[in-house]
C-alpha cells in the first residue's frame, strides 16, 4: 500500500513543515543542544499517537467537544502569552546565552515546556485528529491505516530533523545578535499564535 502511505507522508508534512510554536520550541532546544531527544520524541511520538486516534475515531469525538476545546484554548493562549514575554526576555539579554548561563531549565522543566506547547495547542488536535482522521478514513480499509503509518513517519522524521539538524546552525548563534534575532523570532511567533487563538477561536 504504497499510495497511501505516501498520502499520509505528505499530508502529515503539510500540517507540520511551517513555523509554529512547536516548531520554534523544537529549533530552539536543537541550536542550544538541550534535552533535544526527549523533545523532538515527545513532539514526534504524541503526533503518531493523535493520527491514530483520528483514524480510528476519536477526531469525531473531539470535533463535537467545544467547551473541552475551549478550556484547552485560553489554556494554550496563558501559556504562549507567557512563552512569549519570556523569549523577549531573553532576547533583552542575550549575552547570558552565549556565555551559557540562564539556560531554560532543567530536562523536568524543558518536559513540561514541551508538553504544554504541545497539548495546549486546539489545532494540534483539529488538525491531527481530525483533519487527518477525515483523510485517513477516506482510504478505507486496510489503506486508513498505511495512511496512519505515512503520516507518523512524517512527524517522527521532521521534528528529529528539525532537532538534530538545528546543530548545524551553532556557528551561526556563537554571537549575542544571533540569539537576540531567533528569540525575537520566537517572542513574535508566540504572540501571533496566541492571537490566532483569541480572535479566531478553534475553527471547529
Amino acid at each position: 500500500m504504497i499510495l497511501p502511505l505516501l498520502i499520509g507522508v505528505g499530508s502529515g508534512l503539510s500540517l507540520i513543515v511551517a513555523i509554529g510554536a512547536q516548531n520554534a520550541f523544537v529549533l530552539r532546544q536543537g541550536i542550544r543542544r538541550e534535552h533535544v531527544l526527549p523533545v523532538v520524541l515527545i513532539c514526534g511520538l504524541t503526533d503518531a499517537v493523535l493520527e491514530l486516534l483520528g483514524v480510528a475515531g476519536i477526531g469525531f469525538v473531539v470535533q463535537r467537544a467545544p467547551v473541552v476545546l475551549e478550556i484547552v484554548r485560553w489554556g494554550g493562549v496563558a501559556f504562549l502569552l507567557w512563552y512569549a514575554w519570556s523569549a523577549a526576555r531573553r532576547a533583552m539579554k542575550p549575552e547570558v546565552l552565549v556565555a551559557g548561563e540562564g539556560s531554560d531549565g532543567s530536562l523536568k522543566r524543558t518536559i513540561l515546556a514541551c508538553l504544554a506547547i504541545t497539548y495546549l495547542n486546539p489545532h494540534v488536535y483539529l488538525d491531527t485528529m481530525v483533519l487527518m482522521g477525515s483523510i485517513g478514513n477516506a482510504q478505507g480499509d486496510p489503506a486508513r491505516w498505511w495512511f496512519v503509518a505515512g503520516g507518523a513517519l512524517a512527524s517522527v522524521v521532521w521534528f528529529f530533523v528539525l532537532g538534530y539538524g538545528a546543530r548545524m546552525l551553532t556557528k551561526f548563534f556563537a554571537t549575542p545578535r544571533s540569539w537576540q534575532i531567533l528569540d525575537g523570532v520566537v517572542a513574535a511567533v508566540m504572540l501571533v499564535i496566541a492571537a490566532r487563538l483569541v480572535f479566531g477561536g478553534v475553527g471547529v
